[in-house]
């Protein structure tokens, strides 16, 4: 499919995008461009097979790549794409696997005064509770949710070639718009995030005087699990699309105010309503789970 493929960021995503093509026989040859002080990461990467060769030099890294990953924290893509720039390649595919679809757009129209029509907006639903290319697996997308998030400008051929390799490694790919992307994100991942790391440090905080973690159930487990994501990963994810979160935040507030004047007033039926709710609608998910 590809001859020489280059992951950028060369991290838990990266490197499983690099050992799954690899596995898949996607590319001739997997290589990895990062920063000096990623250096100890890519020659982690290197040892473990999961790249032939890395570079600290942008241009020795594209040279002859005729696809490109962008797989770095949202944050960080403008500065990438502006030492992309001088190198672009236009009979190249370029992507990325950015959590937010609208900074990355913003970002590509920034450096180039619109979104190359060889760019394919993508993002792998997957992650794993540790970070680094020691954490990365051939099999972390089979069977999980990829989203393209293609303009009316994308090159059809260039989306067609990348819907294909997702679809190679195992992914169910889903098409629709950068703002649809973002609104249905913010409310099934970025908001959820953002309420175990705001959980697990208000415990955390009394734990340190009330032991409350040594006696955590496993309920405590399977909810707070997120929280152990990369914080700088979510840092950048939740400023590059506050616009749709802010508002979440505000009505889950609401919800909380809710739920705390009903135990307030003992509305144990209407808790009961609220609760059976919340099952019910958490079961529809489960049921287009399975689907």
């Amino acid at each position: 499919m590809f001859n020489r493929l280059c992951i950028i960021g060369i991290g838990l995503i990266g490197g499983s995008i690099a050992r799954a093509a690899r596995a898949q026989g996607l590319c001739r040859e997997v290589v990895a461009y990062g920063r000096e002080k990623n250096l100890p990461n890519m020659q982690l990467a290197k040892q473990l097979g999961v790249v032939d060769e890395f570079y600290t030099d942008i241009g020795a890294a594209l040279q002859n790549t005729d696809c490109v990953i962008v797989a770095t924290p949202v944050g960080s893509m403008k500065a990438i794409f502006e030492q992309i720039k001088p190198h672009w390649n236009p009979d190249a595919i370029y992507s990325d696997a950015g959590s937010t679809k609208g900074s990355v757009v913003s970002a590509l129209e920034a450096v180039f005064g619109s979104v190359p029509a060889n760019f394919v907006p993508a993002h792998p639903i997957a992650g794993a509770e540790r970070s680094g290319v020691d954490a990365s697996t051939v099999d972390l997308f089979v069977n999980r949710r990829l989203i393209l998030t293609p303009l009316e400008s994308t090159d059809q051929q260039a989306l067609a070639k990348v819907q294909a390799f997702w679809e190679k490694i195992g992914s169910s790919v889903s098409v629709m718009s950068v703002e649809h992307h973002d609104t249905v994100l913010a409310a099934t991942s970025h908001l959820p995030h953002i309420l175990a790391f705001a959980l697990v440090g208000l415990l955390g905080r009394k734990d340190e005087q009330r032991e409350i973690f040594k006696y955590a159930a496993g309920g405590f487990r399977d909810f707070s699990r997120i929280a152990s994501s990369d914080p700088t990963m979510w840092q950048d994810i939740c400023l590059a699309n506050k616009q749709e979160i802010v508002p979440l935040i505000r009505q889950f507030q609401a919800e909380l105010s809710k739920i705390e004047q009903l135990l307030v007033e003992d509305q144990s039926a209407q808790l009961f309503e609220t609760f059976t709710y919340a099952r019910n609608a958490r079961q529809r998910f489960l049921d287009q789970q399975e689907d």
